[in-house]
């Protein structure tokens, strides 16, 4: 089954985390919130978002939680601005603040939980009046170039990885997906948007050797490989991304935001 937790911090920085932080400044850039407001955040990880929310939101205050008391200590460590909290809680148990909050956002988080609607539910709980509620999540399907072309690889040399691929799992990572979800969970003045980063490599070991660590479906299948059938997929796509020999590896890489406003 694939393996999809997030447990070690180091290990998501090295394969996704120094992605994750380039997005979600470009994520608070389309979101557009007034300084000065109260921020509640779900599935903070390594801290990603919440030090982007420091950096370009300007916020009065930050509660960021995450059930993961590992990944809590590792964002702790990366973010001690005085305005930010940091709590282990899941959408079950998050803090209330008197009043509401203003916004409340989640990052690369709503594909994962087994009942988003219900984590939805319980953000708008916590908001104030007309506050904001947003997520992103990646394009897996087609906008993660770095990920597409390991799966479309990973794929045509073992037909085992189609069942582990994103882009086949998540089918909640599209604009019209979280739209309708935002709208079914009761949401107002829904809209949606692509959000866009450069992924770049300093060479092709710079690409290949985080698949080599850590969790995540990815890392996962390239774990069971015997060592011949790793190196016949490290060729694979060394070929394709590389095809000129040695050098930097330019890719591109697609999120798709999502926003609207409680009652």
């Amino acid at each position: 089954m694939p393996d999809d937790r997030w447990l070690a911090g180091d290990a998501y920085e090295r394969y996704m985390g120094r992605w994750s932080r380039p997005l979600a400044l470009a994520f608070l850039r389309w979101l557009r919130q007034p300084s000065g407001a109260h921020w509640l955040e779900l599935g903070c990880g390594t801290g990603a978002l919440t030090a982007a929310i420091v950096t370009a939101g300007d916020p009065r205050s930050v509660v960021a939680c995450d059930p993961s008391e590992a990944f809590v200590e590792h964002a702790r460590k990366g973010v001690t601005d005085a305005r930010v909290s940091f709590v282990v809680a899941g959408a079950h148990s998050l803090p209330s603040r008197e009043g509401g909050f203003d916004v409340a956002v989640s990052g690369l988080v709503l594909n994962f939980v087994p009942a988003p609607e219900e984590m939805l539910a319980a953000l708008r709980r916590r908001l104030r009046p007309r506050g904001v509620v947003a997520a992103y999540v990646w394009d897996y399907a087609a906008g993660m170039e770095f990920l597409r072309a390991f799966w479309d690889e990973a794929t045509a040399m073992d037909a085992r990885a189609a069942a582990l691929d994103e882009g086949r799992r998540f089918p909640l990572c599209s604009a019209p997906a979280l739209r309708t979800l935002f709208d079914r969970a009761g949401l107002t003045r829904v809209e949606s948007g692509a959000v866009d980063i450069e992924t770049r490599f300093e060479d092709f070991d710079d690409y290949w050797e985080p698949f080599l660590r850590g969790p995540g479906p990815a890392p996962a299948f390239v774990a069971s490989l015997e060592p011949p059938a790793r190196d016949d997929l490290r060729e694979r796509l060394r070929r394709r991304l590389q095809p000129a020999g040695a050098g930097e590896i330019h890719l591109r890489a697609r999120a798709w935001s999502v926003r609207g406003v409680s009652a």
